[in-house]
């Protein structure tokens, strides 16, 4: 099947995750989602273009497991635009389009038997969600996994039940909040705060981000100096993706386009490239 053409898909189930946050699951009309070589319908950190004719497409990173072939799963922020407005007026068992998955996913082989650091923030999560999901299928074959997550407000914490789960499987899971909340216990303060709290082998580990700018580049200057150097750090760049071949000339950072070069890039390939 052809990934430029979009495909009809139902929606399985819509849950609210924050007050402007919600998880689509979606199936295909017709058949299952194709899977690779690999068994995989997707490589975490890959991005895929769900809209409908007459509203438009906008790039989501699938976050449910991708060995996963009979549904995908994607979280829409609603940011008051034409898409993202009309996918949240949506109900269970309505009909949209779905393509790709397109770009470059997270080097699976190369994070092997290494201690693997995951952080994002915000809305940042789902390419990281796949990836974990993919670790837990694969456990034998990574050491150390842990989640940074910082967000906001408890609130904005996306995807707590698929977190529980994580916890029990071996996902060493690290949570913080920008300010103080009569609601929570736990950490407070950014997510540069708490890589103290981590134990890796820093001459055997890799770094993988999704978020803020200005976070990634605080954990850079924290993890560098102990030995993970920036070909060992990988992120997946937030930005306004459209056509997904590199045509439309919206997602451009320097020199690079991220639906075709990456989303996921070497720090060092897009260090000076980002807003």
């Amino acid at each position: 099947m052809n990934s430029y053409l979009p495909r009809q898909v139902k929606i399985l189930k819509i849950e609210e995750q924050s007050p402007i946050v919600k998880l689509f699951r979606i199936t295909p009309i017709l058949g299952n989602f194709k899977k690779n070589k690999n068994g995989l319908i997707f490589i975490p950190g890959q991005f895929v273009l769900v809209g409908n004719i007459g509203y438009g497409e906008s790039a989501f990173g699938p976050l449910s497991s991708p060995y996963e072939n009979e549904f995908l799963e994607i979280a829409v922020r609603n940011t008051g635009g034409i898409v993202t407005n009309y996918l949240h007026s949506l109900n269970e068992g309505d009909i949209i389009t779905a393509r790709g998955p397109f770009g470059n996913g997270f080097p699976l082989n190369f994070l092997k038997n290494k201690d693997v650091l995951t952080a994002t923030g915000g809305c940042g999560v789902p390419p990281i969600a796949a990836l974990i999901e993919y670790i837990i299928e694969n456990r034998n074959n990574y050491h150390k996994i842990y989640l940074l997550y910082g967000a906001k407000s408890p609130d904005e914490i996306l995807l707590k039940n698929k977190q529980e789960r994580w916890k029990n499987k071996g996902i060493n899971i690290i949570l913080t909040i920008d300010k103080p909340s009569p609601a929570w216990s736990g950490h407070i303060g950014f997510i540069t705060d708490i890589i103290k709290e981590i134990e890796i082998d820093e001459q055997n580990a890799a770094v993988v981000m999704c978020g803020p700018g200005p976070m990634m580049d605080a954990i850079e200057h924290i993890v560098k100096p102990l030995g993970i150097s920036d070909r060992k750090i990988f992120v997946n760049m937030e930005r306004k993706m459209q056509c997904g071949i590199g045509k439309c000339q919206h997602c451009t950072t320097g020199s690079k386009y991220v639906c075709i070069d990456g989303p996921v890039f070497n720090y060092d390939q897009i260090e000076n490239n980002r807003d």
